[in-house]
């Protein structure tokens, strides 16, 4: 009977042997393409070996603590707590792993700060590849402590290079009121609704009409993040038009009536940026969103529910709830 994907296998080995039978799981492939094992151990029969591979697979986080390996605990916290994460956390950390190389078949116990920030500064990568692989060094750390592995989190002793001051300029009141002056040109509505919703690029190119509600004056959208997945922003009274002007096809935002694509619209947004004599990336409608709610004195809270963010503050995250009456006032703070 064949075994589940992930679940481990039971060979018999060659030769004369009291236990002849081994068994044991995948940890990862080598660079020629060939199986790394864990051994589990060594037994008279498939039987026994099967029994083995069955008990370990109820309860495998007996490990051995003396020997396991880099790889090994990866695995084993791939396996247990990486399902967690979100998709692109998932990605990062498995990419973050394969700059580690240099530890995979390190016994963990022997894994030191210097070993780490080895595997950082040689990366040859810049400070989001860097905070990758700190964290996951950091979440391997917490997860050998968990078992029992190690005694002492050297993570803690780590750095990578600092996020850069971020060079996004929002949108001056001035420019936004040029683009007013522009509004019947292609294309600049769109620049108008990404200023006045505070959605991001591909959120609002994943908007389908359907999700547009005219009567309630909402979009409901977004898909980066948990906080930030199927939000419910309220439509500004002043691109109310602009929206309604839109919804007819299958998306809000259509390029030869199909569902425009990041590549296509970036090309629109050029030609709308040469036209009004501006210079400003898609993202910037969102740091311009903020702020210009900020500086009106809308609620925190309410401006993190419309943009997807995650509060700060955990007794705000955990108890504020705002109606949609609150955020459609936080809204309407826009000039």
């Amino acid at each position: 009977m064949r075994l589940p994907n992930g679940y481990g296998s039971v060979a018999k080995l060659s030769g004369n042997r009291r236990n002849p039978y081994v068994a044991r799981k995948t940890l990862r492939f080598d660079e020629r393409g060939y199986p790394v094992y864990s051994t589990i151990g060594y037994f008279p029969t498939r039987e026994a070996g099967l029994n083995a591979l069955a008990l370990f697979n109820n309860d495998p986080w007996d490990v051995d603590k003396a020997k396991i390996t880099f790889a090994e605990l990866f695995k084993l916290w791939e396996e247990k707590k990486l399902p967690k994460f979100g998709k692109s956390n998932q990605s990062s950390m498995r990419s973050a792993y394969k700059h580690c190389t240099a530890l995979h078949g390190l016994q963990y116990r022997n894994v030191r700060a210097h070993h780490m920030q080895e595997c950082i500064d040689g990366c040859g990568c810049g400070y989001s590849t860097q905070g990758a692989i700190k964290a996951l060094l950091k979440h391997l750390d917490s997860f050998a402590l968990e078992l029992d592995v190690t005694h002492k989190q050297y993570s803690a002793l780590i750095s990578s290079d600092p996020v850069p001051e971020t060079s996004k300029r929002p949108f001056t009141d001035a420019e936004v009121d040029a683009l007013w002056a522009y509004q019947s040109e292609p294309w600049v509505d769109s620049v108008l609704i990404f200023l006045y919703t505070g959605f991001r690029l591909s959120e609002l190119l994943a908007v389908e009409c359907a999700h547009v509600d005219l009567k309630q004056q909402t979009i409901t959208g977004g898909t980066k993040t948990k906080a930030g997945k199927n939000r419910v922003v309220p439509i500004h009274p002043r691109i109310a038009p602009l929206v309604a002007a839109r919804v007819g096809g299958k998306f809000l935002l259509e390029h030869n009536g199909r569902w425009c694509i990041s590549t296509t619209y970036y090309g629109l947004w050029r030609e709308v940026m040469e036209k009004t004599g501006m210079s400003h990336t898609p993202h910037e409608c969102r740091h311009t969103f903020r702020s210009r709610l900020d500086s009106a004195g809308a609620n925190k809270v309410a401006v993190d529910r419309i943009m997807g963010h995650k509060s700060s503050d955990t007794g705000e995250r955990v108890y504020t709830h705002k109606t949609l009456d609150e955020l459609r006032a936080a809204i309407a703070l826009l000039p």
